[in-house]
């Protein structure tokens, strides 16, 4: 006869190994700006949960906000989060450093949008003027998908061996907080590589305000410079939660498409408060409506990034394709 001690202990060993494998939670982590409006909208109108319903689950969603590639890694890495959003150079540095392990692969696009970089010197003409007068804010410095790109800028204008030229004139710092320096003035933050809608919101709040470069143009057209991430085990582990995110994401998408002016008030709804940096109505619809941007789960152009990063030496491992770092899902079928 099997003791009660014993039986008790059975049972609790047989809890742990079933909630270890327990569908219904998912952990998303998102940064600031437009580019995550997918996520917004679907935190919004509670579309993993619809679409989890659909699934046979109900899913329980906690919505975290980190700022930089970094930040969003190690969160992953540690177990405090399961879908990390992020740039599509922080995708490629932990694709690089998990592979054989937790192996992190993309989950999906958030969309196409270009980011600028933006200067109020006015002696900085182009990326060449930047010197030790200028401190650029990015995400995370020398990691974030900004600072990759200004990277293949440089590598561009210099050569391959340079790509690091710039790296000292840059400084990291949320968008929020950049975007309010920027505009301010007076402080020693006078560049921004930023995003929507701070970079529209820098160009109307400081006459100074000037572009100096375009990810479109450092990637050679439209691409996705910021995704969805997350291990191996989470999504062979949770099948049915995965599905309702990227079906949640599709809706999101075509509703975005579909109904700009609801998808700005999501935006305000979700995002006004904890980001800091309130918007004007006017300009936020008309960054959401801009033709240069294209809110989709279907990933693009993204191997140029791949290629540089292999080149400069920032990946230990070539990807033969982009279809090693994105996992395949029936909905991305058809990125490029």
């Amino acid at each position: 006869m099997t003791s009660k001690p014993l039986r008790a202990l059975a049972l609790a060993v047989c809890l742990l190994a079933g909630s270890a494998h327990a569908e219904g939670k998912l952990r998303i982590a998102a940064q600031y700006g437009v580019v995550y409006l997918m996520l917004n909208v679907a935190q919004d109108q509670k579309l993993i949960e619809k679409h989890g319903k659909r699934e046979g689950i109900d899913i329980a969603v906690d919505w975290i906000k980190l700022s930089g590639g970094n930040a969003a890694n190690d969160a992953l890495l540690s177990g405090a989060i399961d879908i990390a959003g992020a740039g599509v150079g922080p995708l490629l540095t932990i694709w690089d450093r998990t592979r054989g392990r937790q192996d992190v692969r993309g989950v999906a696009s958030l969309g196409n949008f270009p980011y600028q970089l933006i200067s109020t010197n006015p002696a900085v003409k182009s990326i060449a003027d930047l010197s030790d007068k200028d401190r650029v804010a990015l995400p995370a410095a020398t990691v974030s998908v900004q600072a990759r790109l200004l990277q293949m800028a440089a590598a561009k204008q210099w050569g391959i061996e340079q790509f690091k030229r710039l790296d000292r004139y840059t400084q990291s710092l949320p968008h929020p907080d950049a975007a309010a320096a920027v505009i301010a003035g007076g402080t020693e933050i006078n560049g921004h590589f930023a995003t929507r809608p701070y970079q529209e919101q820098e160009l109307a709040g400081n006459p100074s305000a000037h572009m100096l470069l375009d990810s479109y143009e450092v990637q050679g057209g439209p691409g996705s410079s910021t995704v969805l991430y997350a291990t191996a085990s989470y999504l062979k582990d949770n099948p049915k939660t995965y599905r309702a995110l990227v079906g949640a994401l599709t809706e999101a998408a075509a509703f975005i498409k579909a109904h700009p002016e609801q998808a700005a008030d999501a935006y305000l709804r979700v995002n006004t408060v904890k980001a800091g940096s309130p918007i004007d109505r006017a300009l936020l619809l008309k960054v959401i409506s801009n033709p240069k941007v294209d809110f989709k789960v279907v990933p693009q152009n993204t191997w140029g990034m791949a290629d540089f990063m292999t080149r400069a030496g920032a990946l230990k491992n070539r990807p033969a394709s982009w279809r090693d770092y994105f996992f395949e899902h029936p909905a991305l079928a058809a990125r490029s």
